[in-house]
């Protein structure tokens, strides 16, 4: 029998970013780094730039780490030690040894570099290598072409969209495009982000 699936918040370090399991503590640097709305455009929640929104999402997260559901990091840049950035497993699924990579954000000044590039191999490392996962997922919203693209160079399969799936703070009601990377898939995957991290 391989041993439990039990994602827990553990600090994961790279060359250029450190994953640092999410706590109170965090909060301004957070805010500080998720000042611009566009960062959120496609996000269920409002924009995190304000203090009270920043506390309502860690809060959820917190709540849903504390159930066993969610895992929460906020994602440190090494070379200055700055936030710029947060990041989850969500949809935890013990007895098939899955789970979602998501609720994920990136300081505009922290984007197109090295950053998010690493901390999904850091996360999908953990999960397929430490924790033995069979699947894991990412998803967003059916727009975000970017986003989808981004997915797509982890070396993940796009599943199809799940249609009028998630309600959004504005009302509107989004379709989600679903990605998903399985256990057999990651060697070949991690070899091509080593290949793009090491350029």
């Amino acid at each position: 029998m391989p041993p439990a699936f039990e994602p827990k918040p553990i600090l994961l370090t790279g060359r250029h970013v450190r994953l640092e399991p999410l706590e109170r503590r965090h909060l301004p640097t957070l805010v500080a780094a998720a000042q611009d709305p566009a960062t959120f455009q496609y996000f269920v929640t409002p924009p995190l730039g304000e203090e009270s929104e920043m506390t309502k999402w860690m809060e959820t997260i917190l709540k849903g780490q504390a159930a066993g559901t969610d895992v929460g990091w906020a994602t440190v840049r090494v070379s200055d030690g700055r936030v710029v950035g947060a990041t989850t497993f969500l949809d935890i699924r013990r007895v098939n040894r899955g789970l979602e990579i998501g609720n994920t954000w990136i300081a505009p000044e922290a984007q197109r570099t090295a950053v998010n590039t690493e901390a999904k191999y850091l996360q999908l490392c953990h999960a397929f290598e430490d924790l033995g996962a069979w699947r894991v997922q990412l998803k967003t919203d059916e727009r975000n072409a970017r986003s989808r693209a981004a997915i797509t160079r982890l070396g993940c399969t796009f599943e199809g969209v799940l249609r009028r799936y998630q309600l959004r703070a504005d009302g509107f009601v989004r379709n989600t495009a679903m990605f998903s990377l399985l256990d057999a898939e990651w060697p070949a995957a991690k070899a091509a982000l080593e290949t793009k991290l090491n350029r």
